[in-house]
């Protein structure tokens, strides 16, 4: 941890025993993981009154039931209150529905990025209301600045290859003023479990959690067909010249830049260039075809509450774990903005979220679209 953090984390620590908080009560979201135990683990140890509680967000089976049972003996172990929220009905209705429809319309889209602030944080900070916590708190790998008079700010995990900023970009003022994130200066995914061992507790080995929770890579075209039987009605697929040249089984089978499983038998290497989902078509063509020197963003929003300017420069995550790339932002009045890549990028599929970052700092992000004002791609 850099002398800066430890200096923010002794002003962090300050204010919080002072008296305009009254008390160090935080409510930890507890998922049954090692890196949720951990971040509550740390709490307790920082003399915080930490509170747990575990969101049941899908249907019961024995990964859940495996999930609860640990959550409840990280609690025991260190002497925590522990309570259930049963989020299943809105779950489904408001993440797994829009999901689904976002595959069905053509999309690649990563529910994580509205279901934290949309359900898990808000969910957090109604239990923090009831029971009069003045925190939240979660496992999440990435940092939190606090100061008074001033925003909070989203910072870059400590451990790089576990920063998870990228999936928060969306959580605004009132919920980043009472987050605490205990791991965001950890050094590494191996530092969490060996204080995990060293706390005793019962999740130190536990696997990774998945990206999808709530299906598995090979099971999430059945689920789209599930509420969206048209989904994988076949279709013709054309390549560059307009010629067709096989049929796909379903466009939420496929996405942008997928190239095994196409199931074109071509003398070249051919790739997902577009999927076409007013004509049920899937586009594909040469790698070349993937690059783009510009996207929009809908539905764009920034930590601080507002950009930094009406044009600035940034850099830009198009993905998940995606490398960091010079952008150029000119933000709209319509709540969108137009993004112009430095370098023109591969891949940019329609559904995922282009985050900005200025620095270590992130600064916001959008929903990706390859149109202006595209009305048809939108939940």
């Amino acid at each position: 941890m850099s002398s800066a953090d430890n200096d923010s984390r002794a002003d962090f620590d300050q204010r919080c025993t002072s008296k305009s908080l009254q008390h160090r009560r935080v409510v930890v979201g507890l998922s049954g993981g090692v890196d949720s135990a951990v971040a509550a683990a740390s709490l307790v140890a920082q003399g915080y009154d930490v509170h747990a509680v575990t969101l049941d967000t899908w249907k019961a089976g024995k990964a859940e039931n495996k999930s609860l049972s640990l959550a409840r003996a990280v609690a025991i172990q260190l002497r925590i209150s522990i309570s259930q929220r049963d989020l299943r009905h809105q779950f489904h209705e408001r993440i797994v529905k829009p999901f689904a429809g976002a595959y069905a319309r053509g999309q690649t889209p990563n529910p994580c990025i509205f279901c934290n602030p949309d359900l898990k944080f808000a969910t957090l900070l109604e239990v923090a209301n009831a029971i009069g916590a003045a925190w939240i708190a979660t496992g999440h790998y990435t940092r939190v600045v606090h100061a008074d008079g001033k925003p909070s700010r989203l910072l870059r995990a400590c451990a790089e290859s576990k920063d998870q900023s990228y999936a928060l970009y969306r959580l605004t003022q009132p919920c980043l003023r009472r987050l605490l994130l205990p791991l965001g200066g950890v050094e590494s995914k191996a530092e969490v479990r060996r204080m995990a061992r060293q706390w005793q507790l019962p999740t130190a080995e536990a696997n990774d959690s998945q990206d999808l929770c709530f299906v598995s890579t090979e099971g999430y075209a059945e689920l789209v067909a599930s509420l969206y039987p048209r989904a994988l009605d076949p279709g013709p697929i054309y390549d560059e010249t307009g010629m067709q040249v096989g049929e796909h089984h379903g466009l939420a089978r496929y996405t942008v830049g997928q190239r095994r499983g196409v199931g074109i038998a071509s003398p070249r290497r051919l790739y997902v260039i577009q999927l076409d989902s007013v004509n049920n078509a899937l586009r594909v063509g040469p790698r070349a075809l993937l690059k783009r020197q510009s996207c929009y963003l809908r539905d764009v929003t920034f930590i601080s509450g507002e950009p930094p300017d009406d044009t600035f420069e940034a850099l830009g995550r198009i993905r998940y774990r995606a490398p960091l790339t010079p952008v150029q932002v000119t933000v709209n009045e319509s709540g969108g903005a137009t993004v112009r890549f430095v370098s023109p990028q591969t891949a940019v599929a329609p559904g995922q979220s282009l985050v900005l970052y200025h620095g270590e700092e992130m600064l916001g992000g959008g929903v990706i679209s390859l149109e202006p004002n595209n009305t048809h791609d939108r939940p």
